[in-house]
C-alpha cells in the first residue's frame, strides 16, 4: 500500500469521526447516564463492532450484500429493534429513580459490561457502518501487479479506521461525562431528566434506521 493512500484513507476516517452520527451520540447518551467510565465503555464496544465490520468485510460479507440487497435490509430492522430495546431500559430505569434517594453522579445504571455489549451489538446492527464499508473503504484498495491481497488491505485499512476514530470517541465521552457529572450534583431529578433525553436518543435512532428499510 502506497503511503498517499494511507496519509488519505487517515484524513478521510478523521473527518469522518469528527462528524457526529448514530455511534457517537450512543456515546454521548452513556456518557449521559453512567458518566465518564460508561462513555469510554462505549467507545470502546463501538470499536469492537468494527472488529467485527472490518473482518466480515474482508472475508467478503459485502460481496454478499451486494448480490443480495434484502440481508441489509434485516440488519437495518435487527439495528431499529434493538435501539427501542436500549430506550424501553433507558426510559425504565429513569422511572425507577422517582422518589429514590440522591445517590451521586459516580453510581452507574447498568454495568460497564453490559454497557460494553451493548455497544458492540449496536454498532455491529448499524447497516450505516455496512455501507460505509461497501462503498468508502474500496476506494483505498489497490489493485494490480504487486498490490497486497485485498484481504489484507481490507483488515489494515479496518485497524486505521479503529485507531483514529476510537480516540475521537473516547475524547467525546470524557467530555461528555465531565459535563454529566456537574450537572449530576444539582440532585435525581436532574439524571432521571438526562436518562430519559437519552432514551429519547436511542429511539429516535431507531426511527432513522426504520425510514431507510426498503
Amino acid at each position: 500500500m502506497e503511503t498517499s493512500v494511507v496519509v488519505g484513507f487517515v484524513v478521510a476516517v478523521f473527518l469522518v469521526s469528527v462528524v457526529p452520527g448514530p455511534d457517537m451520540l450512543f456515546v454521548v447518551a452513556n456518557a449521559a447516564v453512567g458518566g465518564r467510565r460508561a462513555g469510554v465503555v462505549a467507545a470502546a464496544g463501538m470499536s469492537s463492532g468494527l472488529v467485527g465490520h472490518t473482518v466480515a468485510a474482508a472475508l467478503g460479507l459485502g460481496a454478499l450484500i451486494q448480490a443480495a440487497p434484502q440481508v441489509l435490509n434485516g440488519v437495518r430492522i435487527a439495528g431499529a429493534a434493538f435501539l427501542l430495546y436500549l430506550a424501553y431500559l433507558t426510559w425504565r430505569a429513569s422511572r425507577q429513580h422517582v422518589g429514590e434517594l440522591e445517590d451521586g453522579p459516580e453510581v452507574p445504571q447498568r454495568t460497564l459490561r453490559k454497557t460494553y455489549v451493548m455497544a458492540t451489538l449496536t454498532n455491529l446492527a448499524n447497516p450505516k457502518v455496512i455501507l460505509f464499508y461497501l462503498a468508502f473503504v474500496p476506494q483505498f484498495i489497490s489493485t494490480g501487479a504487486g498490490a497486497w491481497p485485498a484481504t489484507v488491505q481490507f483488515l489494515i485499512l479496518g485497524a486505521i479506521f479503529i485507531l483514529v476514530g476510537f480516540p475521537v470517541d473516547v475524547s467525546v465521552a470524557l467530555l461528555a461525562g465531565g459535563l454529566t457529572s456537574k450537572f449530576l450534583s444539582a440532585g435525581s431529578t436532574v439524571r432521571r431528566r438526562l436518562e430519559r433525553v437519552c432514551a429519547g436518543i436511542f429511539a429516535a435512532l431507531a426511527a432513522r434506521l426504520a425510514t431507510d428499510i426498503h
